[in-house]
């Protein structure tokens, strides 16, 4: 679909004249982020961790927690961490039980099966647990719907401590204690960390009570040691990179340049065996799909393990399994979208809603599918399977609907739901359901979205001429990085470029190569996946395009590259 480019709007004057010292393009970024005065512009582009980071003792329930931990500890307790299956899930779950492990916790980890047990807590793993003799149960990244498992193991003398950071319902489960930044009452000031983000807290005040004993000894810098997984989990859980979670991942890239994991040491060899650039998108793209793809594919341990590797050998081992599953991962997701398009052959502008349903298609593929045809089609997407008597679907959804609310608003049909406003899972009461879920579902998405044109969008940050793009206006760009949700990496446009010349390059001719010229300067140009505009162009032509900016390290060169998001003919 061809899409909309939006230009945000100017910074006004008077936003300008407060910070005269940092230059417009800098500040049009800014405006953009809606930082404006100066204490939010100084920690945004200068995070650090000691000032921007807060006191983990501010979430209202962490006294509570700490202490009926740190009791558990020292009675030899058994202690289980249940996490969940997917990157965030699977890197809170370390954080803890490996800070538990170190503090001489008696702590085991259970990761539940994406298929067979579905997401959060269930009665069933419950009753096992309490049959193996737990005493505590810490989740992380889950349990906040969880209210008939936690009176469950209430029943059997089990306490529960919930670390999540998704939305609660309405009535919450009667858990020891609740770390989750929003529920209600909740005194800690920063809602956007991710469920490793509070484990990292929870492991963080551990810490700061360990060394009030003076028997118990950590080793040096071991809380900072956890970041690698905090980067991780913020960066692939899509939160939004400002406020503490820049800081955290800003210093958490820094862990994961050097990280002592043998484990992601060797999923990183695997990614880029010459280890070049770490960044963000490295872990949203490269890191984060592996780990995940150990619980669509096979089963969450298999990341746990890997990430709590000690030799080389086996870290060598299960990074290669972990590779091989991604690899198994992307083609099922190409099969399924051919099985799902197949359903969407009568699909028209005037749908709101895109729904669709098969028999035992992957439960663990089905999500990814959902995003890949919502940014398709722009429309909200539901996919749901049917497996062995039992429906669970995956929804996606875009900029103008709320996905979990309307969700909410079907909640009679569900075992169990949650998400956030943009993606969404759940699992069907019965299989009878699916088609009065669809209807009401489909009513609620009509009704919100009537008056609606749903139109994709290319959201564009500022006019930049050509010749501005030199090593300085780069340099200044880098300030903005981490770059992830709520801090993209800024599109520009360019409007009338001349073609000076242009080629199609790559294997197959795929992509596009442009010199353009405005305003007497000429500047080199790549627009990837762009080979078929070749046959469109001319010398001599104007196009606008929408970029951005990067660099192109090749033999040792370094190239600045203006990569094209998006070009049209201009029509000025």
């Amino acid at each position: 679909m061809n899409k909309e480019w939006k230009v945000l709007a100017k910074a006004p004057l008077e936003f300008k004249s407060k910070f005269p010292e940092i230059p417009p393009v800098v500040l049009q970024l800014l405006y953009n982020r809606k930082l404006t005065e100066k204490e939010e512009v100084d920690e945004f582009l200068n995070p650090d961790y000691d000032k921007h980071t807060h006191d983990p003792y501010l979430f209202k329930d962490m006294k509570k927690a700490v202490k009926r931990i740190w009791k558990a500890i020292q009675n030899k307790e058994k202690v289980v961490v249940h996490g969940d299956y997917d990157a965030d899930g699977v890197c809170g779950s370390v954080i803890l039980y490996d800070t538990l492990k170190t503090l001489g916790a008696a702590v085991d980890i259970y990761l539940p099966h994406r298929e067979k047990e579905g997401y959060g807590m269930n009665k069933q793993t419950v009753e096992e647990l309490a049959d193996q003799g737990t005493n505590l149960i810490i989740t992380t990244d889950c349990g906040i719907s969880n209210q008939e498992e936690v009176d469950l193991a209430n029943s059997h003398s089990i306490d529960v401590i919930i670390t999540d950071h998704h939305a609660p319902p309405e009535n919450i489960p009667k858990a020891y204690a609740i770390l989750n930044p929003h529920q209600k009452e909740e005194t800690y000031p920063y809602q956007f960390l991710v469920g490793a983000g509070i484990a990292f807290k929870l492991a963080s005040a551990l810490i700061k009570e360990a060394a009030r004993h003076s028997r118990q000894s950590l080793p040096q810098g071991f809380e900072k040691w956890l970041l690698d997984l905090v980067a991780i989990s913020t960066v692939t859980d899509i939160a939004p990179l400002k406020g503490e979670n820049r800081a955290l991942v800003k210093y958490g890239m820094v862990v994961l340049k050097k990280t002592r994991r043998p484990g992601l040491k060797a999923l990183l060899s695997i990614i880029n065996p010459r280890r070049g650039r770490i960044d963000t998108f490295t872990i949203g793209y490269q890191i984060g799909p592996r780990i995940n793809a150990a619980g669509r594919i096979d089963h969450a341990n298999l990341a746990f393990e890997l990430l709590t590797a000690e030799s080389e050998p086996a870290a060598k081992a299960l990074a290669s399994r972990l590779h091989l599953n991604n690899q198994e991962r992307q083609k099922a997701t190409n099969s399924l979208m051919q099985k799902v398009k197949a359903q969407l052959q009568d699909f028209t502008e005037e749908q709101k809603l895109i729904f669709a349903v098969g028999q035992e298609w992957p439960a663990g593929i089905i999500g990814l599918v959902a995003g890949k045809i919502a940014d398709e089609f722009y429309r909200p997407v539901l996919i749901l399977t049917e497996q062995n008597g039992r429906v669970t679907g995956s929804g996606r959804s875009v900029a103008e609907f709320n996905i979990v609310k309307a969700l909410e608003k079907t909640q009679i049909y569900f075992d169990r739901w949650g998400g956030h406003a943009q993606a969404c899972g759940f699992t069907l009461k019965k299989v009878e359901l699916v088609e009065k879920f669809r209807f009401d579902f489909e009513k609620i998405v009509e009704q919100e979205l009537a008056e609606k044109k749903l139109t994709p969008f290319i959201e564009i940050e500022a006019e930049v001429k050509l010749g501005e793009v030199d090593w300085e206006f780069y340099d200044y760009l880098e300030k903005f990085n981490p770059f992830g949700e709520a801090n993209p990496k800024p599109l520009f446009v360019a409007y009338q470029a001349q073609v000076l010349d242009w080629q199609k390059v790559g294997e197959n001719g795929q992509h596009l190569k442009l010199l353009l010229e405005q305003n007497g300067n000429a500047k080199k140009a790549i627009g990837f996946n762009f080979g078929a505009w070749a046959d469109c162009l001319s010398i001599g032509d104007l196009v606008n395009i929408v970029f951005e900016v990067g660099v192109n390290e090749w033999n040792g060169n370094r190239e600045l590259e203006i990569k094209i998001i998006d070009i049209k003919k201009s029509d000025k």
